[in-house]
């Protein structure tokens, strides 16, 4: 595999992708009124969307690169793919958190509070949630978990993807 493709381009093309469709669905949710607490259905779709952009960004190099696959290859582009995604996505949460709907977080804590209170938990114990929940709430923070779990979620799919579609040059001989 002396003239080996870059994967950087697949990574960068195929995560833009994911993201720009990850915030037009978050857009639809919120024209639609959608948006608090999301609907399950818009977790599977997201999900699904995923898996297809790293799929696709995996079959693509695989192509231009003569059929050949390895492990490591399909995930490091699955992982990025993730990763791309992930960060226009945490962009536009900040966008939208801080200058469309300033009181989403808000909103948020209040939908939060009535699952506690129908769940039984007493004033004390939603006040201490919503401590913690408050330690997490920093825009910095919320960036790096939500680039961490796309990370993740990446590295679960790329890898079940990559397994499936690795070839190597030995395997052909």
């Amino acid at each position: 595999m002396e003239n080996q493709v870059s994967s950087k381009n697949f990574m960068v093309n195929n995560g833009v992708i994911l993201g720009v469709i990850s915030v037009l669905v978050s857009l639809v949710l919120y024209a639609t009124g959608n948006h608090l607490p999301p609907h399950w259905s818009a977790t599977l779709a997201s999900l699904l969307f995923t898996i297809g952009c790293i799929v696709l960004a995996t079959k693509q190099f695989k192509a231009a690169n003569g059929g050949f696959l390895s492990w490591g290859q399909g995930v490091k582009i699955g992982v990025g793919v993730a990763i791309v995604g992930g960060l226009i996505v945490v962009v536009y949460q900040y966008l939208f958190a801080n200058f469309i709907e300033p009181e989403y977080m808000a909103q948020m804590i209040e939908i939060q509070n009535q699952t506690y209170l129908d769940g039984g938990m007493t004033e004390e114990q939603i006040e201490a949630a919503n401590a913690m929940t408050a330690s997490f709430s920093s825009p910095g923070i919320m960036a790096g978990i939500g680039i961490i779990t796309s990370a993740i979620f990446g590295f679960i799919i790329s890898a079940i993807t990559a397994a499936i579609m690795k070839k190597s040059e030995e395997e052909t001989y």
